[in-house]
């Protein structure tokens, strides 16, 4: 796998026009090195105290993808160098693998890490956090809350869970404790989804059988989690990649690997391509593995149009077969700092590209969805508080920021947004063919 290879990317395009450059994505490598192979709006109040309840079902529910992926050396974790920001050194002009700066204003000096950037246009300096920062996932999880998002489905990479007693295995086990500790605290619903980038075909099937078995129930216990989703009593797992033409499995490994969670009890969602029912973009011969799937989730990060018809027709055909629609909605994307191509590839419009897509899938009639992502800065995927103008990325470095479509929004802008859209795709608010909320708070 290349460096820094844990994105869909390959499938921005629905048949991977990407090219090769993004072949090699999402694989939960980042950017290791060869050894180891800004105001925000704040929460206005703390929490009343830690919530116990259950998270309940996933239908009826928006949650967003969560990497937690971001390192940097100094940090105190087990992998101890920056990655996704950069390969392996600190973050400099030239020396980047993200494209939306962060806001950073929310979390604590202890959680910030100094770049080789110049200042900020404000004169701050230009640092970033680390995700393994308990009080970075502890905020994150308290915006979902404060902004209304239901959960967080919490990424685990194939290339991770294969490399059993390396650094970045025991990096992905300590972020998943800690979200799961945040999601109780806060109230918010978490699940597993499982990215199978950097698995093999041989290795598919034992792989996740095993990570299932011995570590997610048998050392961190996230299933016996209050706060973990469960849909009719059955804990909730996501298969993301089953049937895309460069990731892993076969028809057979594929379908052996949905029907041995759902043996375990488990209630199992699909990420599968966009073109999952025609077959574009898609390998062949996957209709019985989609079949078999509880819930299907088709990817569409990288389409820049809203296809109504598209939802519809995949929620028609789903309810035929009595299962559950999980659409993938997305802000916007650009990777110019890191891949190359145009910068602000595919706008955000102010927030109307997010809207029309969330109008589309409430049109549909399905009451769930899945946001690509919190905090995905490196595609310029990120809801998460971001960079609103000039004076918040460094001075001697593009960056994408929020403006960049000539409207001024705060930096928790799509945060809002987002609670706002699962409001309406839930149904506890009407269709709203407009962004229903103020550029500022």
């Amino acid at each position: 796998m290349a460096e820094h290879a844990h994105n869909r990317r390959s499938f921005l395009r629905g048949a991977g026009a990407l090219g090769a450059a993004g072949a090699a994505a999402w694989a939960g490598i980042g950017s290791l090195t060869s050894a180891d192979a800004q105001t925000t709006h704040s929460p206005s109040a703390e929490p009343a105290g830690p919530h116990t309840s259950a998270a309940g079902p996933v239908k009826g529910k928006v949650y967003v993808g969560y990497q937690g992926w971001f390192a940097a050396t100094g940090d105190g974790s087990p992998i101890n160098t920056w990655t996704h920001w950069s390969r392996g050194t600190a973050p400099s002009p030239g020396n980047q693998t993200f494209e939306l700066y962060p806001d950073t204003s929310a979390y604590p000096a202890a959680s910030l890490f100094r770049t080789g950037y110049a200042a900020l246009g404000n004169g701050k300096p230009a640092t970033l956090f680390s995700s393994y920062s308990t009080a970075v996932i502890d905020q994150h999880f308290h915006w979902m809350q404060q902004y209304g998002i239901d959960g967080a489905a919490l990424q685990r990479f194939g290339s991770d869970v294969s490399a059993v007693d390396q650094p970045r295995f025991k990096q992905r086990n300590d972020i998943h404790g800690k979200a799961r500790d945040a999601a109780q605290k806060y109230g918010r619903g978490f699940y597993i989804e499982y990215d199978i980038s950097g698995l093999t075909d041989a290795n598919l099937v034992a792989t996740l059988q095993k990570d299932w078995t011995d570590t997610v129930n048998g050392t961190l216990h996230l299933p016996d989690s209050p706060a973990y989703a469960r849909e009719g009593g059955k804990p909730v797992v996501h298969l993301w990649g089953l049937g895309f033409p460069n990731r892993p499995g076969t028809v057979e490994s594929s379908l052996e690997l949905v029907n041995w969670f759902k043996s375990k009890g488990a209630y199992v969602i699909g990420g599968v391509p966009r073109g999952w029912r025609t077959g574009a973009g898609a390998k062949p011969g996957f209709g019985p593995v989609y079949a078999a799937l509880n819930m299907v989730s088709p990817w569409n990060v990288g389409n820049s149009g809203v296809d109504q018809k598209l939802f519809d027709d995949d929620m028609a055909a789903l309810k035929a077969n009595g299962q559950e629609y999980q659409p993938v909605i997305y802000p916007g994307f650009a990777w110019s700092n890191w891949n190359g191509g145009p910068r602000n590839e595919i706008p955000r419009k102010a927030g109307d590209f997010m809207w029309q897509q969330a109008a589309a899938v409430a049109r549909c009639g399905t009451k769930s969805a899945f946001i690509a992502m919190f905090d995905e800065y490196d595609e310029a995927t990120a809801i998460a508080p971001a960079a609103t103008d000039k004076s918040m990325i460094p001075a001697d470095q593009y960056f994408l920021t929020l403006d960049a479509d000539g409207t001024s929004v705060s930096s928790d802008f799509y945060l809002r947004l987002a609670g706002e859209a699962t409001k309406m795709i839930n149904g506890s608010t009407g269709i709203t063919p407009t962004v229903p909320i103020p550029p500022k708070a």
